[in-house]
């Protein structure tokens, strides 16, 4: 006689599967950098864990020429399309909370062409976390319509790109 596995356990089981998110592998060099390094996995608010590692690697890049800056940004932005796409496919989801490259490189934008003061970082930071949660239009259509690499990069980078409006004026006026 063979045993049965009782219905109403193979549905909890299933619904286990389904709940438990599966984690970056952060043996695979493609997945910690994804991840941030690390700071994606943060139990609670891996975003804003993200965007704060981000700063470790903007202060050394902030002395760049603007130039090199700039094409530091875009070769990190172009990279991140590899990186947060292949781990999304990995994780069999759109855009993994633990995933937060997009927020280096979204940081990265807010940071340009600011007063290098702890008022000024932390200004941005704030804005650019904003922006991140908030998703004003177009950045909600965006995290909504584009899929992939390049949907999980773009929000971040318009964020990035508004954070630094809002600075920009600020520095005009004050």
């Amino acid at each position: 006689m063979s045993e049965s596995i009782d219905p109403p356990l193979i549905m909890i089981a299933r619904l286990q599967r389904l709940t438990t998110m599966a984690k970056p592998d952060i043996r695979k060099p493609i997945h910690l950098i994804a991840a941030g390094f690390g700071s994606g996995l943060a139990p609670r608010a891996p975003g804003t864990f993200g965007t704060l590692a981000a700063l470790i690697p903007w202060w050394p890049l902030h002395f760049l020429n603007p130039i090199y800056y700039w094409l530091v940004i875009i070769l990190g932005f172009a990279v991140g399309i590899y990186l947060c796409g292949k781990t999304a496919r990995d994780l069999r989801t759109h855009d993994h909370g633990s995933i937060v490259w997009d927020e280096f490189i979204g940081l990265w934008i807010t940071l340009a062409w600011i007063p290098t003061n702890i008022f000024w970082i932390v200004a941005g930071f704030l804005l650019f976390r904003l922006f991140d949660i908030w998703k004003p239009w177009p950045i909600s259509w965006c995290d909504k319509n584009i899929y992939g690499g390049f949907g999980i990069m773009v929000d971040d980078a318009i964020a990035g790109f508004f954070a630094l409006a809002i600075l920009r004026i600020a520095a005009f006026l004050f």
